[in-house]
């Protein structure tokens, strides 16, 4: 019922487009010129943390109004983005870094719109930035096939997680925070130890780093230099 109340009610709009724009993941210069041109030509930019967002808007002197969408986002919110695009507002939708529905928000809204909307969704996808990619496009992956797997589980299902990356014929990329990359690397020494990793941290950003070795050497680096610890990792694991 719901959903013809939509339909209904773009008989008489055109349905505005969503489109997904990636972001730079550190450094604001990378950023396409499509993405700006649209960023400033939407009516309103949905942000996982609008004040992080406002930095890069603000840097390119963009105006366009902000409005928060994350991960706890509600029905209520999602009901009132699509109404807007009932209504014909052109809408985008970034992250705090890189590209959206990639180990962030966004997946949950864009299954709501298909499935309000149906055949009238119209989404356009702005490519840029990713931190996977940015991490593989200097990382020499064996084969050149590898496995993405997100942001590894704090709890359940993480020793898993771990234990298939053994398993596993292709190199298998992940993303770590600070927080949990010596635990990450303490669990690949248990169960991985013959593992060639690589972590790559703050990329694009002023600190940058890529290191490579087993998972004994990479923990004893980052134990002896805490500050090595800071940053988000991508972190790649294959056999050697």
């Amino acid at each position: 019922m719901k959903t013809r109340e939509h339909k209904n009610k773009t008989q008489e709009n055109s349905v505005g487009i969503l489109y997904v724009v990636a972001t730079p993941i550190g450094n604001l210069e990378d950023i396409t010129l499509r993405a700006l041109r649209v960023l400033k030509e939407v009516s309103l930019v949905l942000c996982e943390d609008t004040r992080h967002s406002r930095i890069l808007l603000s840097h390119y002197g963009i105006t366009t109004k902000t409005e928060s969408y994350h991960a706890r986002s509600d029905d209520a919110k999602m009901r009132g983005i699509a109404n807007r695009l009932i209504e014909g507002e052109n809408l985008a939708l970034i992250s705090d870094a890189g590209t959206p529905l990639i180990s962030d928000p966004g997946s949950p809204l864009l299954i709501y719109l298909r499935e309000t909307l149906g055949e009238d969704f119209h989404v356009v996808p702005i490519p840029g930035v990713s931190a996977l990619t940015t991490a593989l496009s200097v990382v020499p992956v064996p084969s050149g096939r590898f496995s993405f797997i997100g942001f590894i589980p704090h709890k359940k299902g993480r020793q898993t997680a771990i234990k298939a990356m053994k398993e596993s014929e292709d190199s298998v990329v992940c993303y770590e925070s600070s927080h949990r990359i010596v635990k990450l690397l303490s669990e690949l020494e248990e169960f991985f130890p013959e593992a060639h990793v690589w972590i790559a941290r703050e990329l694009t950003k002023q600190f940058e780093e890529i290191k490579e070795g087993s998972p004994a050497e990479l923990k004893a680096l980052l134990e002896s230099k805490p500050e090595k610890q800071k940053g988000e990792f991508v972190v790649i694991v294959s056999k050697k």
